[in-house]
């Protein structure tokens, strides 16, 4: 069975069709099945959480809204109802590996020439923290 997926992957692939640019986006890069699904898994997250607290209830309609400045409520919100519900967190976790599942691989090829000591660097990103390029680091003698 697949590795446990975090409480911040939960949210992000729920709150995706809220975030991102869009159905039209997300139909490039999920089948149909699990474009299905990521609703279903905002209400599961959804309904345990409402009514927490009026902070929680406020970033709830502030994601459903497009600001994702309030996924790091949720996170830890959700974060604490997994750790008090067990069950809720196995259940939560086999919907988002199905929608993982069906996401579509990028199996796109990338080429790039280089010529005169020229140096490239070519990435595809999914979410995270890229870190391209070259680091220097002088320290002082």
């Amino acid at each position: 069975m697949a590795e446990p997926l975090t409480t911040g992957l939960l949210v992000n692939l729920a709150v995706q069709e809220f975030i991102k640019s869009g159905t039209g986006d997300l139909a490039k890069r999920f089948t149909t099945e699990a474009l299905t699904k990521i609703p279903v898994l905002w209400n599961k997250i959804k309904t345990r959480l409402t009514g927490k607290s009026t902070r929680v209830d406020e970033a709830l309609d502030k994601v459903e809204n497009g600001d994702s400045t309030a996924i790091e409520i949720i996170t830890k919100n959700l974060d604490v109802v997994l750790d008090e519900d067990p069950d809720f967190a196995v259940e939560l976790q086999t919907l988002a590996q199905t929608i993982q599942a069906g996401k579509i691989q990028d199996n796109s090829s990338m080429i790039q020439n280089n010529s005169d000591n020229a140096k490239g660097w070519q990435t595809k990103v999914e979410g995270g923290t890229a870190y391209i390029g070259e680091i220097y680091i002088n320290q002082g003698q």
